[in-house]
């Protein structure tokens, strides 16, 4: 980890997302908002899961269709502390 308090966090993990470790991790970073791009809605909605049971919100989302004609869907979600 860098020194200071990141503002923003972007998180693209690999399909399987992020896992609990990594979320804590980020969670306690001190960011005001993490971004998380995600190639596999599952694993966002099991991460979102984590990131709420450590105090945070989901501010917005958006699925976006980056490969026409298959069904891979990329999502964006914006996290903030809900405090």
């Amino acid at each position: 980890m860098l020194p200071g308090r990141p503002d923003v966090v972007v998180l693209d993990p690999p399909r399987q997302g992020a896992g609990r470790e990594a979320i804590e991790a980020l969670a306690a970073s001190g960011a005001r908002r993490i971004v998380y791009v995600a190639c596999d809605p599952a694993a966002l909605g099991r991460d979102a899961g984590y990131l709420r049971g450590l105090g945070w919100r989901l501010r917005s989302t958006r699925g976006l269709d980056l490969y026409p004609e298959t069904h891979h869907v990329e999502a964006v979600a914006v996290f903030e502390p809900a405090g």
